[in-house]
């Protein structure tokens, strides 16, 4: 898809996410209303071209992923991201998700990013205060705070979602431990080869996983180890 995209040189929101509808990586209008809510170009660094599905740098190390992997993410959710519910996004980067989640659980609910790098923090939270979702920024339903994202964040668990952005060698069990029974969690796991594992809790606190994919993430790591060769 990469490729197409390149050729394509999509030029508007809206037109991306009814390209990922078409190639059927958009399945629901839950989620194809919150990607064209929330503009993507808003939180691309100035000289990329937002709409291609491919990941784009954001400086120290990190990336925006490419919206199939939005829109993959969202769908494997979104049943998570009702109304009232609780979002955690791991390496929240430049935010752009941690707003999606924001706009689907609303004011009523929670969506945190956890991000360790300060510089990104301040970033997300600027592209966010010019987005759809400031408002939820404002009053506090959306928020962002530099963290090492391994460990969570317990203030706002359990969490019916969490999103983690960057590949962990294994599932962290911070994580596990503030998954919300009835919760999911997403997370891509390996080294080199990576799958991005869906994990369920049950209501009796048993867990069971699946790989959704094979793809390919940045490390989850330490702050200083991903700023060694930046």
């Amino acid at each position: 898809m990469a490729q197409f995209w390149t050729e394509g040189s999509l030029e508007k929101n809206n037109a991306l996410v009814e390209y990922l509808k078409q190639y059927g990586v958009v399945r629901t209008d839950k989620v194809a209303e919150v990607m064209e809510t929330i503009d993507r170009a808003l939180f691309v660094p100035e000289g990329f071209t937002p709409y291609i599905d491919s990941p784009m740098p954001i400086g120290y190390n990190a990336t925006i992923s490419a919206p199939h992997m939005h829109a993959t993410c969202l769908e494997l959710l979104k049943d998570h991201l009702q109304p009232g519910m609780h979002a955690l996004d791991v390496g929240s980067g430049s935010g752009y998700l941690t707003a999606c989640f924001a706009m689907m659980v609303g004011p009523e609910g929670r969506a945190v990013g956890i991000e360790h790098i300060p510089e990104l923090v301040a970033a997300s939270t600027e592209n966010v205060e010019r987005s759809a979702a400031a408002k939820l920024l404002k009053d506090g339903s959306l928020s962002f705070h530099v963290s090492d994202g391994r460990l969570g964040w317990p203030d706002a668990a359990p969490y019916d979602a969490i999103h983690v952005g960057a590949a962990a060698p294994e599932i962290p069990r911070p994580l596990l431990e503030q998954l919300k029974p009835g919760g999911r969690m997403v997370i891509p796991v390996g080294t080199y080869s990576q799958d991005l594992q869906v994990i369920d809790k049950s209501a009796n606190g048993s867990t069971s996983v699946r790989n959704d994919a094979s793809v390919r993430y940045v490390p989850l790591t330490s702050r200083s180890a991903q700023l060694q060769d930046n």
